[in-house]
């Protein structure tokens, strides 16, 4: 039976950061990750360049049961530190938009900048560990893979969420989580398309593919971003942000012109293009397949003088207002996170350790804690992961 300071359950994001930094302080580390290789997340993230983190990182920025968890770690180990690192290990980056930071190059920069860094701080990495067995007796954790059983006086889980299951990703940490007496907030799909019910879904079949920009708005949050249409719904970056907020049962409303007056301009358009067709002049703000959709979806065929003020009114609501009641999402297959997770009232928000349960940890996807899209959910992971790993 092998002896370690630390063991941690998941070589992902959450689990490299806290056994570089806890390996770094002289803790004998143990990271056991049921996959074939470590950072699988890592390097699918991004189109293959991982968006590793966010120059606008900020707690509002993140979804949890206690909003304001997130405030300690991340003002602890902030974006700043972790470049820092990726230009110390001289990874090229760009900032893409709205703050968001990729490698020049690949995700696996990143990956082996980690690796690295664990193995300089003599941390010991063991892929395709399949646990089958975990157990606490006399203020240590036994974890027992086909390897046999290694024991430490400290555990955490950073095996993430069920997101993605094709690269192996499962609930397992909420079921480690309840062993030990951790509640789990009920976890859901998030950052995930959104399936709409006919008619619309059947208006977004025959449009899948068009992209636009727009602003999507559920409840009070809203996001300004690029929207697709898919054969199932909607998708693109300003549906995965509002999925994260959005219920079973709440509306959507779309605008897909925001920057302009409608009214405004349809009228406009009407005096000084009369014979124009109102689809011909839809096109000249919309996509050419989205502006015969919307014309033909509200009878609106021949010229623009043959439209009433009435008429542009129910096309400027349909422009600026277009409201969808999805009645679902596409699911853990297709969501890039979970929502939801182990609950932040069992934890310390300044080590991500379980108050009833000195030794145990829980860091990253794994934890109640969701940021948006953008390279905020690796944040969180660097985060939590520095601060379990400072406390181990």
């Amino acid at each position: 039976m092998e002896s370690y300071d630390v063991v941690i359950l998941g070589g992902g994001a959450a689990g490299l950061m806290c056994a570089l930094t806890a390996g770094a302080r002289g803790r004998r580390v143990l990271v056991l990750e049921r996959g074939a290789t470590v950072g699988a997340k890592i390097l699918i993230s991004g189109g293959g360049r991982c968006n590793f983190t966010n120059l606008a990182v900020a707690p509002d920025r993140f979804l949890s049961a206690n909003p304001d968890f997130c405030r300690s770690a991340l003002a602890r180990y902030p974006a700043g530190q972790f470049v820092a690192m990726v230009e110390r290990h001289g990874i090229a980056y760009h900032e893409k938009t709205l703050g968001q930071l990729f490698c020049d190059g690949s995700a696996r920069q990143i990956v082996a900048m980690l690796v690295g860094e664990c193995a300089a701080a003599g941390v010991e990495l063991r892929t395709a560990a399949t646990i089958a067995d975990i157990g606490h007796a006399d203020g240590r954790f036994q974890v027992t893979t086909a390897a046999g059983t290694v024991t430490a006086p400290a555990l955490v889980l950073a095996t993430g969420g069920p997101a993605i299951p094709k690269i192996g990703a499962s609930d397992f940490a909420y079921g480690v989580a309840r062993q030990f007496g951790l509640a789990v907030v009920t976890p859901r799909p998030a950052l995930v398309p959104l399936v709409l019910p006919d008619p619309d879904r059947s208006l977004c079949r025959t449009l899948s593919g068009v992209a636009l920009p727009a602003q999507v708005r559920c409840g009070r949050q809203r996001f300004r971003d690029s929207l697709l249409l898919t054969h199932r719904g909607l998708s693109g970056p300003a549906i995965l942000q509002i999925s994260s907020y959005w219920q079973p049962g709440d509306s959507i409303e779309i605008d897909l012109l925001p920057d302009d007056d409608v009214m405004q301009w349809l009228r406009a358009r009407r005096l000084e293009r009369p014979r124009a067709e109102t689809r011909t002049v839809l096109a000249e703000r919309l996509p050419a397949r989205l502006a015969e959709a919307v014309a033909a979806d509200l009878g609106l065929a021949g010229p623009l003088a043959g439209l009433s003020d009435r008429a542009i009114a129910a096309l400027a609501a349909r422009l600026k207002r277009w409201q969808v009641v999805p009645e679902a999402s596409e699911g853990w297959a297709k969501a890039e996170v979970a929502a939801g997770g182990i609950d932040t009232a069992g934890l310390s928000s300044r080590t991500m350790g379980a108050v009833a349960l000195p030794g145990l940890y829980a860091v990253g996807e794994a934890v109640d804690v969701t940021g948006w899209l953008g390279g905020y959910n690796f944040q969180w992971a660097w985060s939590s992961g520095w601060c379990a790993g400072q406390a181990v």
